[in-house]
């Protein structure tokens, strides 16, 4: 595909760019990256699904984020982020090493050849519709590759455009946040059975109280539970703790609870 095409920005895109790089400097937390991927950035490039990866040196994976607002099919999130062999890992290392980004796939069947053609099924197995992904390539480290799913819109080249403007504000803000965020194995002490317990059923889109009744323990005590757990791996909400977890490879055992529940 081409990028090369000359794209004018109007003088209200001109706006929503501007808003969205002076937004960004304010986000010191994942809390407020996430309003901010839900506004300024949605201004611009509007979808339903944003994975963030960052690579270390050697091209190891170190980091998983996703930001979402709509409810995830229990364990699409799993097969999307899963830091082995996950759809998005496995896209972003495509796109890298033919260095070719930013790229998108039309998933409803453009004519137009896409180097990721050939995950076409895939997507439309997940559910998934309209993919995106720009990344800074190959340094001595500290990668960053974000894939956007679900774009009302068919993607073209000026959202690609529109990608690779915004791409060193997401680069370096990703890269704040995470500055941080303990490294696998780095944790401030070892995550608990009981908290390993509670995560596996949230992968599993469990609530707090239906937690509580396979574990033999209060909702409550589960929601206190993984309040410490979220501050342990430094993460706000469920699905950050989910894609940490995977990150750090804590769905490797299965829980003892697991018989419990038909």
């Amino acid at each position: 595909m081409s990028h090369a095409a000359l794209v004018i920005l109007s003088k209200l895109e001109q706006e929503y760019l501007l808003h969205a790089i002076e937004a960004a400097l304010l986000v010191q937390e994942r809390r407020q990256f996430f309003l901010w991927s839900q506004g300024p950035l949605q201004a611009l490039l509007p979808h339903q699904l944003m994975v963030c990866l960052q690579f270390g040196p050697g091209d190891v994976l170190q980091h998983i984020d996703t930001l979402h607002t709509v409810v995830l099919e229990s364990g699409l999130l799993a097969r999307i982020c899963n830091p082995h062999d996950g759809l998005a890992l496995r896209l972003a290392r495509a796109c890298r090493s033919a260095q070719s980004l930013p790229a998108w796939l039309d998933a409803s069947g453009s004519e137009q050849v896409s180097l990721l053609d050939a995950y076409l099924g895939e997507l439309r197995d997940l559910g998934l519709d309209n993919v995106m992904l720009h990344g800074n390539g190959r340094t001595a480290g500290q990668d960053t590759v974000f894939l956007l799913f679900n774009l009302p819109q068919r993607p073209r080249a000026r959202h690609g455009y529109f990608f690779s403007l915004l791409l060193p504000t997401l680069h370096l803000t990703l890269l704040r946040l995470n500055q941080w965020q303990p490294q696998h194995g780095a944790l401030a002490r070892p995550v608990t059975a009981r908290e390993r317990e509670i995560l596996h059923w949230v992968r599993e889109g469990k609530s707090n109280e239906e937690i509580g009744l396979i574990l033999g323990i209060s909702g409550l005590t589960v929601k206190n539970h993984l309040q410490r757990l979220y501050r342990l791996l430094g993460v706000s909400n469920r699905a950050h703790a989910i894609a940490r977890g995977m990150a750090l490879q804590l769905f490797e055992q299965p829980p003892a609870t697991l018989a419990r529940v038909a």
